[in-house]
């Protein structure tokens, strides 16, 4: 398999980049116990990314993804934003913030020719995307380094795209996953289908190598991916709650709690489809709303409301992700949690 035998990792498990529940350790506990761990780059600077891969380089020598977003940058739009205060306003008054206080930027960057100056001393064994692919420049220079480069799908149609303009193998990404949908050809959500119905569909119309994510959180779940066709999986919320994570406390009791099992996708977070744990934000304004703006410039404003609350040891307005699927969610070492999905190979 690609995976394995190109990039002489043990097992063809991939642990899921999750920005904001993780940096380096958990990527090295993962490259250590046998898998692909992997570093999220979108929310870091390139002096942020370049200490987190030295710190990766100095503990182990296994291969590593490194991962980026690929969206582009919307155009501002005041009204768009003065919507989104007036929404959020009624919570500002409640914690007595300043809704005018709230500074402009976006938290999340695309992939982009600074940053990839940056990653370019590291050489990365893969590199992987998500909202489809960087373009063509970039992408050729990535893969002159011999890097592998996966990006995600969650259409037939995606996984077509990706595999034309030079994907070298396709994450299959299910309606169950937890965070950002990783869908680039259309907003439409009612064309997102679950993991292994979209798996099967996807081997027939694609001939690269698929690695299938989404409600993968044991070995039977792994045994079942590679009986429809995957070459490996993508696993994330089985890891949030191990101590190399860095979720808070409040996500974690989330995640290992009755709450887990209602999750839904929205997009008041980042103004993307993401899928996380419901919190009152979601309930009182809805899980998806016209008035949150383009995607990454919800986030902005939504940062003092989750810090207030978070100081009451409330998540109202922290964004938890998680995949429909934390079952096996545990307090346990990533080594752990890797030997229980190995055992579905």
């Amino acid at each position: 398999m690609i995976l394995t035998g190109r990039l002489g990792i043990e097992f063809p498990i991939l642990q899921a980049p999750m920005a904001g529940a993780q940096g380096s350790e958990l990527a090295i506990a993962v490259a250590i116990a046998g898998g692909l761990g992997a570093l999220p780059c979108a929310m870091l600077s390139p002096d942020a990314m370049a200490e987190e891969l030295t710190a990766i380089r100095r503990a182990t020598s296994a291969p590593i993804n490194v991962n980026f977003f690929t969206h582009v940058p919307p155009e501002p739009d005041a009204a768009a934003m003065a919507r989104w205060h007036a929404a959020l306003a009624p919570w500002y008054t409640e914690f007595d913030l300043d809704i005018g206080a709230v500074p402009d930027g976006t938290g999340r960057r695309p992939f982009d020719a600074s940053t990839c100056d940056a990653l370019e001393p590291f050489r990365p064994e893969v590199v992987s995307f998500h909202f489809g692919l960087p373009e063509a420049a970039l992408l050729e220079r990535v893969k002159s380094w011999g890097a592998l480069v996966l990006s995600s799908a969650t259409t037939v149609a995606e996984a077509q795209w990706l595999e034309a303009h030079g994907a070298d193998a396709v994450i299959v990404q299910g309606l169950e996953a937890g965070g950002h949908r990783g869908m680039f050809l259309t907003d439409e959500l009612t064309s997102q289908v679950g993991t292994f119905a979209l798996l099967p569909q996807v081997r027939e119309a694609v001939h690269l190598p698929l690695i299938a994510a989404g409600g993968i959180v044991d070995a039977r779940g792994v045994a079942a991916a590679l009986a429809l066709g995957a070459d490996g999986v993508q696993v994330g919320t089985a890891f949030l709650c191990c101590p190399e994570s860095t979720i808070s406390t409040i996500h974690r009791r989330a995640l290992m709690s009755e709450a887990a099992r209602h999750t839904a996708l929205t997009n008041l977070y980042s103004g993307r489809p993401a899928r996380g744990i419901l919190t009152r934000l979601m309930h009182e304004l809805g899980p998806m709303s016209e008035d949150a703006p383009a995607f990454p410039l919800a986030t902005a404003a939504i940062a003092p409301l989750r810090s207030a609350a978070e100081a009451r040891g409330l998540g109202d307005f922290s964004p938890l992700w998680a995949g429909q699927n934390a079952s096996r969610c545990r307090e346990v070492p990533v080594a752990e949690v890797m030997a229980e999905l190995a055992e579905g190979l």
